[in-house]
C-alpha cells in the first residue's frame, strides 16, 4: 500500500494544525512552470528509435503506387532494361532483402490484451462509514484525536459505503494472522484468476509467463507459488513475485510481461495484481500512517497477454507503449511513501507532506517523455517551439502543455486519492468525464492500488464506450517514487466481459459524489 490518498499529513499528535498541512500538500505543482528538456530529448529518442519503420513505410508505399501505375508496354521495357544489368539485379535484390531483414528483425512483436478480469469481494466484507469508525474505536488502538482524523479523512476521501475491508478486519479484535493473510491473497488472486480462466477459455497449462506483484506481503513460499500450486502450471513457466513497488507496479508488471513476450515466440502471459490489506492495517496514532487505513480496500486484477498472431482476432486492446519514470535517487522522492515503525513500535506506512509535490514531479516527467510517443505532430511543434523559446529567449514565457485529449480517448488515474485526481484533471485540462472512471472506481471500491486502473477501465467498457481504435492511457504512481504510463489501442468496439465488477451496478453510475 502506498500512496495513500495523495492528500497527506507529516503527523504529529495534535489534530488543530493537521487540517492546514494537509490543504498545504494537495496540490500537485503547476506544470506551467517548468519542463525539463533533458525528457523532451528522452521522449524525441524514443520517436528516432523507431525512424528505421518510419521510412521503410514511405518508401514501401511509393514504390507500390509506382508498380500498380505500370502497364505492359512499361514493364517489358523495364525486363528488357534488367535483362542486361545482372550486377544491379543482384545488388539492389541484396539491399532490399538486408532491409527487409532489419526490420523484421527488429520489429517488436505485438502484445495483445486478450481479456482481464476484476475481483469483486462477497457483500459480508462490505465496510460502510459508520461500522468502519466504529470497529476502529472498538479495538481501543486509537485515541479520541485520531478517530477524529480518520473521520474526517473518510469524509473527504470519495469512497462510498460500499468498499471492502478483510474479514480479518470485520473481528473484534481484529486478526491479522499470517494465515488471515494467506487466506486474503487466496480469495483476491484465485476470485480474479478463475474468471478470466472462465472468460477467455484458456487451459493454466498454456500459461507460459506469469507475474505477480503484490507490494506489502511477500510470504514464502511466494504468491506466484501459490498461483503455480493452485492452478498446477507447467514446470518450465517463467514467473516472477514483485514486491515493495507500490500501487505503479501494475504497469511494471505489464512491462516485464511485455519484455518477455518479446523473448518467447507463441506465449501466453498473466499478470496479476493486488494488495494485501489483512497485515498492514496500522493500529497507531500517527496521523501520516492512518491514511492508508482510510483509503485502502480489497481488490485484485488478472490480465491475460499474448504474442501470438491468431489472438489478434479475439483481443480486446494492443500494447502501444510503456513509459515508466523513477525518483528514487533523490531521497525525499524515496522517502516519501515509507514503511516503518512508529514511536510505539507500531509499523505503518507513513506518508511525507512533501508528497502531492512529489507525485507531480514525477508525472511532469513521465507525460513529458510520453509527449512525442502519441502526441499529434501540431502539438508537438506548439510545444517544442515554446520550450525553445523559453530556454533561448525569453524566460517567462510559459511552455504550451498539449492537450493530451488530441491523443487519447479515455484515461486510467490510478484512484489513489480525491485529491490526486482533482489536481490531474485540471492540470492536464481535462473533462469530468475524462475523469468519472477514476472517481466512480474510488467511490465503489476505494483504492485497491495496483489494479485500481483495471476497475476503471473496466468501468467504461461496462459504459458501453471503447470504440475501434480508441487509445486508453493508463497512469498510476507508486512508492520509490514512480510514475508508470502504459498506452493501449482497442481492436474494436469492446464489451465488458461476464461476471465483471461492474455488471449489477452500472446502472447507478455516475454517482455525485459531495465536496
Amino acid at each position: 500500500m502506498n500512496q495513500g490518498g495523495l492528500a497527506t499529513t507529516n503527523g504529529g499528535s495534535g489534530s488543530g494544525s493537521v487540517g492546514v498541512r494537509i490543504q498545504q500538500s494537495r496540490r500537485l505543482p503547476d506544470f506551467l512552470q517548468s519542463v525539463n528538456l533533458k525528457y523532451v530529448k528522452l521522449g524525441y529518442h524514443y520517436l528516432i528509435s523507431n525512424l528505421l519503420t518510419l521510412c521503410f513505410i514511405p518508401a514501401i508505399a511509393a514504390l507500390s503506387i509506382q508498380v500498380s501505375q505500370m502497364n505492359l508496354d512499361d514493364l517489358r521495357q523495364l525486363w528488357l532494361h534488367l535483362q542486361y544489368n545482372l550486377v544491379s539485379i543482384i545488388i539492389c535484390s541484396a539491399i532490399l532483402v538486408f532491409g527487409l531483414t532489419v526490420y523484421i528483425m527488429t520489429r517488436p512483436r505485438p502484445v495483445y490484451l486478450v481479456d482481464y478480469s476484476c475481483y469483486r469481494p462477497p457483500d459480508h466484507l462490505k465496510a460502510p462509514y459508520g461500522r468502519f469508525l466504529e470497529h476502529s474505536r472498538l479495538t481501543g488502538d486509537f485515541d479520541e484525536s485520531s478517530l477524529e482524523f480518520q473521520r474526517k479523512i473518510l469524509e473527504r476521501s470519495g469512497l462510498g459505503e460500499e468498499t471492502y475491508v478483510p474479514k480479518a478486519m470485520h473481528s473484534i479484535p481484529p486478526t491479522p494472522s499470517m494465515a488471515a493473510a494467506r487466506e486474503e491473497a487466496e480469495e483476491v488472486m484465485f476470485g480474479a484468476l478463475d474468471t478470466l480462466f472462465r472468460n477467455t477459455n484458456v487451459s493454466p497449462k498454456d500459461i507460459g509467463i506469469l507475474v505477480v506483484n503484490c507490494s506489502l506481503f511477500n510470504p514464502t513460499p511466494s504468491l506466484s507459488a501459490m498461483i503455480v500450486n493452485k492452478y498446477k502450471l507447467r514446470g518450465n513457466i517463467r514467473s516472477f513475485n514483485l514486491g515493495g513497488m507500490g500501487c505503479s507496479a501494475g504497469v511494471i508488471a505489464v512491462d516485464l510481461a511485455k519484455d518477455l513476450l518479446q523473448v518467447h515466440r507463441n506465449t501466453y502471459a498473466v499478470v496479476v495484481s493486488t494488495e494485501n490489506i489483512t497485515q498492514n492495517w496500522y493500529f497507531g496514532n500517527n496521523k501520516s500512517m492512518l491514511i492508508p487505513n482510510c483509503l485502502f480496500r480489497v481488490g485484485g486484477s488478472a490480465v491475460l497477454l499474448s504474442n501470438k498472431s491468431n489472438d489478434r482476432r479475439r483481443a480486446k486492446y494492443k500494447l502501444i507503449h510503456v513509459v515508466r519514470t523513477h525518483r528514487g535517487a533523490d531521497n525525499k522522492a524515496f522517502r516519501c511513501v515509507y514503511q516503518e515503525q512508529d514511536d510505539a513500535g507500531k509499523t505503518g506506512v507513513s506518508l511525507s507532506k512533501d508528497l502531492m509535490a512529489i507525485a507531480g514531479g514525477a508525472l511532469k516527467t513521465n507525460i513529458t517523455t510520453l509527449g512525442p510517443l502519441v502526441l499529434p505532430i501540431s502539438e508537438q511543434l506548439l510545444f517544442f517551439t515554446t520550450l525553445v523559446v523559453k530556454k533561448l529567449f525569453n524566460a517567462s514565457v510559459k511552455p504550451y502543455i498539449p492537450d493530451f485529449k488530441l491523443a487519447f480517448d479515455h484515461f486510467c488515474i490510478h484512484a489513489g486519492g480525491r485529491a490526486v485526481i482533482d489536481e490531474l484533471e485540471k492540470n492536464l485540462q481535462l473533462l469530468p468525464i475524462h475523469v468519472e472512471a477514476s472517481r466512480m472506481t474510488l467511490h465503489r471500491f476505494g483504492n485497491t492500488s495496483s489494479s485500481s486502473i483495471w476497475y476503471e477501465l473496466a468501468y467504461i467498457e461496462a459504459k458501453g464506450r471503447i470504440r475501434n481504435r480508441n487509445r486508453i492511457w493508463q497512469i498510476a504512481f507508486g512508492s520509490g517514487f514512480k510514475c508508470n504510463s502504459a498506452v493501449w489501442q482497442a481492436l474494436r468496439n469492446v464489451k465488458p466481459s461476464s461476471n465483471g465488477p461492474w455488471e449489477d451496478c452500472i446502472d447507478k453510475y455516475p454517482v455525485k459524489i459531495s465536496s
